[in-house]
């Protein structure tokens, strides 16, 4: 099984910036990609960004130039940096991670509860 935990966020004003991070721990599997999603309360999950094992990335339009997603991987970590935060920004930012079991062969997503960004007007 494959833990996935968020950490990092908090109550930020408007303009402010914040990182928050995701981990994704176990043993006998390899991650493929890390994603960042948001979703506010009764409303669709949307994709963030996203990074590849390879480095690719991809962003919302509505974060691209404020938001940048990393990764390390020797930590299995990835980390989304939030620049110029808006109050429009306010959503739960959950993290999936998408790898293969080596056990089983097979691909997984594995997602983590989700760290709460609050952006103040």
């Amino acid at each position: 099984q494959v833990q996935v935990a968020e950490s990092g966020g908090g109550l930020v004003k408007s303009g402010g910036s914040l990182i928050v991070s995701c981990a994704a721990s176990g043993s006998m599997f390899s991650t493929t990609s890390m994603e960042w999603y948001r979703q506010a309360p009764g409303k669709e999950r949307e994709l963030v960004a996203s990074i590849t094992d390879s480095g690719s990335t991809n962003y919302n339009d509505a974060v691209k130039g404020r938001f940048t997603i990393s990764r390390d991987n020797g930590k299995r970590t990835t980390y989304l940096q939030m620049i110029n935060l808006k109050p429009g920004d306010t959503d739960l930012y959950l993290c999936k991670v998408r790898g293969v079991d080596h056990s089983t062969t097979r691909l997984f997503d594995s997602w983590g509860r989700g760290t709460r960004v609050t952006v103040s007007s």
